[in-house]
């Protein structure tokens, strides 16, 4: 195989390139060119130095090769892959679009993919990624191009709507989740499989299988025993990220609303309470979330962006000069960039292995729009990702999705066109805004907080 070349642009990302980079160094896959891309010239250089470090340790100069630019035009050209992870606005602009709604009482625990949070983001990111995604149907319009940046949803949507170029976005949730079952089971991940149909950050893992045998009547056995015992003996809730902490069996009470969920449709939402209680804003009025208030002290979002910056300055410190390189680096990480490498190898060798990623419909679940992006099993092969035909997706959970669906529309037309009017109705549909003169404060708010990184608003 012929060098390739893969192009991330967003690589001051705080886990993905570090991760990508060490995927690519045991994969043993090929030849390749790494290309960096980073509007920040000081971090751009710091990644740079790490990655440098990390092929250099390993003595991997012949088989991966690192640029870098500010400017993705130098680097674009003859890419087979572009990778975006990229955040308008950073970590400032995320805690803000939860902070802002807090005025109106509207709590969020994350805030970047739906409710007010989401759909400003959306608002910052759509510009930039249409402005990218253009520049990749010019320089390399044969790329396979990813995206990780969120609002998923609404942004694969714009770009496929704005372009002609076919983004596919990629998210880690679907593995969580699965990761999440093993221990609730008690078996290694291994042994599971599932098929998972939604959206991003609501999608519901409606077939759980251990060794091929449905796994649901274990799961309802093992809820019911649990909350036996928590009838006995109570329980301390733990809100702040059970999914991903957590090494002992999960208490399904830590993830209340995802369990009454299962229990009552037959579906795990993947990435459970964390991102699924943004998309049920109307069952908890002002943020009540059972015991707690959602992103206050259910899930946090100041103890969620501390220990990002944390991992972010841990990661840049590993590429100053004198600082001998960590070899848990190389460790099998988890992160975003799961499973990136092995997609790439199962698209250029046609292997056709599935993996969750979110594209259009076409049919894969009948009932929703042809159009609608939706997260579900893809078959990674010579020409792309090809949706697979789901059946057992009930009725009731397409119009859970189909109603999560129609602010999509709604947002990706305010944030192409720069028209506050519709953002405004955009958050009415979402449904945590329930008053016009609020949605029309709330846009103001965020115009004012955000006025740089709303270009097609302003200028």
């Amino acid at each position: 195989m012929d060098r390739k070349k893969i192009v991330l642009i967003g690589a001051g990302s705080a886990v993905f390139t570090k991760g990508l980079i060490a995927d690519f160094i045991q994969s043993d896959f090929g030849t390749w060119e790494i290309a960096l891309c980073d509007i920040n010239p000081v971090i751009l250089a710091s990644v740079e130095r790490l990655a440098r470090k990390m092929v250099a340790v390993k003595h991997m100069e012949e088989r991966i090769h690192i640029t870098a630019s500010v400017d993705r035009t130098e680097l674009l050209p003859g890419a087979d892959f572009v990778v975006t992870t990229i955040a308008v606005g950073g970590r400032h602009a995320w805690e803000q679009d939860v902070l802002i709604p807090r005025k109106y009482g509207i709590y969020q625990p994350v805030g970047d993919s739906i409710m007010p949070g989401g759909i400003a983001r959306a608002q910052r990111m759509i510009p930039a990624m249409v402005a990218i995604a253009k520049d990749v149907e010019r320089l390399c319009p044969n790329a396979f191009f990813f995206n990780y940046s969120n609002p998923m949803t609404s942004i694969v949507t714009a770009v496929r709507k704005a372009t002609n170029v076919k983004m596919v976005g990629l998210c880690h949730g679907v593995i969580y989740g699965e990761r999440y079952l093993a221990r609730m089971l008690g078996v290694d991940v291994s042994r599971i499989t599932t098929i998972g149909a939604g959206l991003n950050h609501l999608t519901f893992l409606y077939d759980i299988r251990v060794d091929g045998q449905d796994a649901k009547p274990r799961l309802r056995e093992i809820v019911a025993q649990q909350r036996a015992d928590a009838e006995k003996n109570g329980h301390v809730y733990n809100f702040f990220n059970s999914q991903l902490d957590d090494t002992e069996i999960p208490h399904f009470m830590d993830n209340p609303l995802s369990w009454e969920l299962f229990e009552r449709y037959g579906a795990l939402p993947a990435v459970v309470d964390r991102h699924a209680s943004e998309f049920f804003p109307e069952r908890f009025p002002h943020g009540q979330f059972y015991t707690r208030t959602l992103g206050v002290d259910a899930f946090p979002i100041e103890e969620v962006i501390a220990r990002g910056e944390k991992t972010y300055q841990e990661m840049l410190s590993q590429g100053e000069d004198d600082v001998k390189i960590d070899e848990k680096l190389f460790a099998r990480a988890e992160g975003e960039h799961e499973q990136l490498v092995e997609m790439i190898r199962s698209l250029l060798l046609d292997e056709r292995k599935t993996f969750s990623v979110n594209i259009p419909n076409e049919g894969a679940v009948k009932g929703l729009p042809d159009d609608a992006v939706l997260e579900i099993p893809g078959v990674a092969c010579g020409i792309g990702f090809c949706p697979m035909h789901l059946t057992g997706f009930s009725d009731e959970l397409k119009g859970i999705i189909a109603r999560r669906l129609a602010p999509v529309t709604l947002t990706v037309s305010a944030a192409l066109n720069g028209d506050p009017d519709m953002w405004a109705e955009a958050m009415l549909l979402d449904g945590a805004v329930t008053d016009i003169k609020v949605a029309k404060q709330l846009v103001a708010d965020f115009m004012a907080e955000y006025r740089d990184c709303l270009p097609q608003y302003f200028d």
